[in-house]
């Protein structure tokens, strides 16, 4: 059976613009990639943009406003040097063999594999490849299932790890062949069917050695298993082609290994270096406040002292965080590291039984923390404290008692300005919300626009409908998610409680209900005034410096990623991930009144871009 179309040729590897094969890959935005130096060459010219102020991608003519950071791809990049190799080497999977038939009313002889051209790569290998890079799914359905070979196709046990660009061309191909039928068992070596070898382990049932594994079952079996019914139609390849093919497979999981280790360590280097100018301020700022205080006299030595706490306090707490982050980056680091040992040593066991036992434990990446976002930041480094205590020298002595409590909002502020980009961009999704009163608790009081919701002290007559929530005060909007990114900004004001996010269609509405991810809510929830967490299990305790009068909320339902914002403040309050496997809703909920003091409504408002 002919492969080509699960193999890798060299035109997945090759530049659009040189037609040569890559050479220091990078990719664009859009997902197309390109030598550095053929797309720089390119923007740089007319075909650029020339003069324009916009800068478009040669193969699908997407347009960016701003040019595009382009960094070296360099899982692409390993992939294209081992494929340079593979093409200059060549690589075969050995000559086809062929032994009597061990039963005479079968008269046909099938081989095991032909031999792989240069270049080309096992269908199962491949598979396994557009399942790693392609996580997760942005539309929520399980990732593609390796395609399933028989003891008749060709399998290789090359070891080449493969970027997501390279199976843009490949995934219009894929497709799932049923089981295969079942057909005689027969013996196999490694590169073709042949006598058994004396030193293979024996199966305890039939005490002939173990050449097959089934795939089915994911055991390995003899030849007379093989034949019972329990294994008959499954699919069942060679043992030792089944171990060459994992520990080719082994090579994918490596390559994600290092390079998890490589972003820790740098962002290790980024918050030393971040925690060095943090304390280099602070000696900045501590020496110049001592400075600026010995000129004035003994009444403001009390006042002197409050500042410098401030500054130490900043400095503790940033030295504090980065400590954190360093200690929780090692700990990953070497339980990242301790998994690669383990995994280098076992792509070198010559035991494969052992082998296969351990490798389904082994080959998945052990669930990690996103570090994107950590940060080590301080208003030190800005000099607010040194500028704000030089410009109040110049004011009245009866004022310097007030220099503390200025020096700290100083500090708020900076750290709040530092944060607002995300905000406006995220703007630039929003969405036309609506409440829906089909779904509302019958205390809920829903306004004619569908903008507005309160709780009231009494029941509406209103028809107990399966959509409807009957015990828990809250609401879904009518529109709903599945793919995308979306946004919406809702006016809390001065309410004590408050529950705002998503929530899957498919939730439990009845009777008493466990708000969780897991079962199927996600949302920010204010108590008491002051209060702030994340409903997971158990909550996730939040601090809020600032408090929002109008919350905004981000979805991006293929990352899987929540966001909420503080919108006047332009600061982000909290963000989760998690994948949404079913459509999604805004949830609302105003909580009970408590006597009054939570009767304003929620407001959904209409989204105005911030300056």
């Amino acid at each position: 059976m002919a492969l080509s179309s699960a193999f890798l040729s060299e035109d997945q590897f090759s530049c659009s613009i040189c037609l040569d094969v890559f050479t220091n890959p990078v990719s664009t935005p859009c997902g197309h990639s390109f030598c550095q130096a053929c797309i720089s060459s390119y923007w740089d010219g007319k075909a650029g943009g020339g003069g324009s102020k916009s800068y478009m991608c040669p193969l699908c003519k997407e347009t960016f406003r701003k040019r595009p950071e382009l960094h070296i791809n360099r899982t692409l990049k390993e992939i294209t040097e081992q494929f340079k190799q593979m093409a200059t080497t060549g690589a075969g999977m050995g000559r086809r063999e062929e032994e009597p038939n061990p039963h005479p009313h079968r008269s046909q002889r099938q081989s095991l594999s032909s031999p792989l051209r240069p270049g080309e790569m096992p269908e199962s290998v491949f598979a396994e490849m557009m399942n790693r890079f392609q996580r997760p799914s942005t539309t929520g359905s399980p990732p593609p299932a390796y395609p399933q070979t028989n003891a008749s196709q060709p399998q290789s046990s090359t070891q080449v790890n493969v970027h997501p660009q390279a199976f843009h061309q490949a995934q219009t191909h894929e497709h799932h062949d049923p089981p295969p039928p079942y057909s005689p068992p027969r013996r196999y070596t490694l590169s073709g069917p042949g006598d058994s070898s004396s030193d293979l382990p024996l199966c305890p049932a039939h005490m002939r050695g173990l050449e097959f594994f089934c795939r089915t079952d994911q055991t390995c079996i003899c030849s007379v298993c093989l034949e019972r019914a329990e294994h008959r139609g499954h699919n069942a390849i060679p043992a030792k082609r089944e171990w060459h093919i994992k520990k080719s497979q082994l090579g994918i999981t490596e390559v994600e290994l290092k390079d998890l280790i490589s972003e820790r360590e740098r962002k290790m280097e980024e918050i030393q270096k971040s925690l060095q100018d943090i304390q280099a301020a602070a000696e900045r700022e501590t020496e110049g406040s001592v400075c600026v205080f010995a000129k004035l006299v003994s009444s403001v030595e009390h006042c002197q002292a409050e500042v410098l706490e401030v500054i130490e306090m900043a400095r503790r707490a940033a030295e504090h965080r980065a400590k954190s982050l360093l200690r929780e980056l090692e700990q990953e680091i070497a339980e990242l590291k301790k998994r690669s040992t383990t995994l280098n040593q076992l792509a070198q066991s010559e035991d494969y039984i052992l082998f296969l036992k351990t490798f389904p434990a082994l080959s998945s990446i052990p669930p990690t923390k996103d570090w994107s976002d950590a940060r080590v930041v301080s208003e030190l480094t800005s000099g607010v404290v040194l500028k704000t205590v030089t410009q109040m020298m110049e004011r009245f002595q009866e004022e310097l008692h007030k220099l503390p409590e200025i020096c700290q909002r100083s500090q708020l502020e900076q750290s709040v300005s530092r944060q607002s980009p995300k905000v406006r961009r995220v703007q630039e999704y929003a969405a036309d919300i609506t409440l829906d009163p089909h779904t509302a608790h019958p205390r809920l009081m829903i306004s004619v626009d569908g903008k507005q919701v309160c709780c009231s002290d009494r029941y509406q007559p209103v028809p107990d409908n399966p959509e409807r929530f009957d015990r828990v005060v809250c609401v879904l909007a009518r529109e709903g998610f599945n793919s995308g990114r979306h946004y919406w900004e809702v006016e809390v004001g001065g309410k004590t409680d408050w529950d705002l996010g998503v929530a899957s269609r498919s939730i439990n509405r009845k009777g008493k209900i466990t708000v969780s991810p897991a079962h199927g809510y996600w949302f920010l929830s204010l108590r008491d005034q002051v209060d702030y967490a994340f409903r997971t299990e158990p909550s996730t305790s939040l601090e809020v410096p600032i408090r929002p009068s109008r919350v905004g909320i981000y979805v991006d339902c293929d990352k899987g990623l929540l966001s909420f914002y503080n919108v006047e403040a332009k600061v982000l309050i909290y963000t989760f991930t998690d994948s949404f496997p079913d459509t999604i809703h805004p949830f609302f909920s105003p909580c009970t009144n408590k006597s009054g003091r939570n009767e304003a409504p929620l407001i959904i408002c209409p989204v105005a871009p911030t300056e």
